[in-house]
């Protein structure tokens, strides 16, 4: 899945999100939220307790149950691309953790771009770490690259923070850590938002700023709907473009 919230891309203007109500600053950020620092600077070590930590979960707004199935679609200018993400109900054990498998793959009017694997797992607070991807690009029908791949526990890589248990406006946190490779972090800009998608309309949105030092000149913004986990992304620095869910089952 972490391919599709990295995603930067869109399709019809006509589909709209709005702010739901007058968000207020939130009390100082929690330490759930925080423990991945928000600086490719500070000094970043979390602690990984195994016996705190299982592969499967319900989080509202980033489920992992097996057999779950996101559909997300967006017009770019060399196609209209298509990501499937599907949670396999594999698991690959990474620092000691049980880590449930979530593959995405990318093609752009029919063609393979990218198939990557991820892994995550649920702290038994709720909170949903993310434990590395195997990544691999393509060009005419061949792996082009495997850069941004990494593992937990490997060659420096730590965990990240890609849900937090109770998301509340203030919070930042890191979602990866494998320094000059990966490094993306996330700020919840708001928990009340009103996204309209393919699917339908969803309430209570979460709404995350997601950005990278590694790439200073990316920003989106991300929405997470109740339930049924990502829902959108818009590519705010790119100008606006939209990744949108056109199905979801399991």
């Amino acid at each position: 899945m972490r391919r599709v919230l990295a995603a930067a891309a869109g399709v019809a203007a006509a589909l709209t999100v709005s702010a739901c109500g007058t968000e207020t600053p939130a009390p100082a950020p929690r330490p759930a939220a925080t423990s991945a620092a928000a600086s490719s600077t500070a000094v970043y070590a979390p602690v990984i307790d195994p016996a705190a930590f299982r592969p499967t979960g319900d989080h509202p707004l980033f489920p992992l149950r097996p057999g779950l199935r996101w559909e997300y679609r967006s017009a770019r200018p060399d196609g209209v691309e298509t990501t499937v993400v599907t949670v396999t109900g594999k698991t690959k054990t990474i620092m000691g953790v049980s880590c449930a498998e979530v593959r995405d793959t990318v093609t752009v009017d029919g063609a393979l771009k990218e198939d990557t694997l991820d892994w995550y797992a649920h702290q038994h607070d709720g909170t949903v770490w993310y434990f590395g991807e195997d990544t691999k690009e393509y060009e005419d029908g061949k792996v082009s690259t495997t850069k941004g791949s990494w593992v937990a526990g490997v060659d420096g890589a730590l965990p990240g923070i890609v849900m937090p248990a109770h998301p509340r406006v203030g919070d930042h946190y890191r979602q990866e850590f494998y320094p000059g490779e990966a490094e993306d972090m996330a700020d919840v800009l708001a928990t009340a938002e009103r996204a309209t998608v393919p699917t339908g309309a969803y309430h209570g949105v979460l709404k995350t700023k997601d950005y990278t030092p590694l790439e200073p000149e990316v920003l989106e913004h991300k929405y997470y709907a109740p339930g049924v986990g990502p829902v959108l992304t818009v590519d705010v620095a790119g100008g606006g473009t939209r990744d949108e869910l056109v199905q979801f089952s399991g």
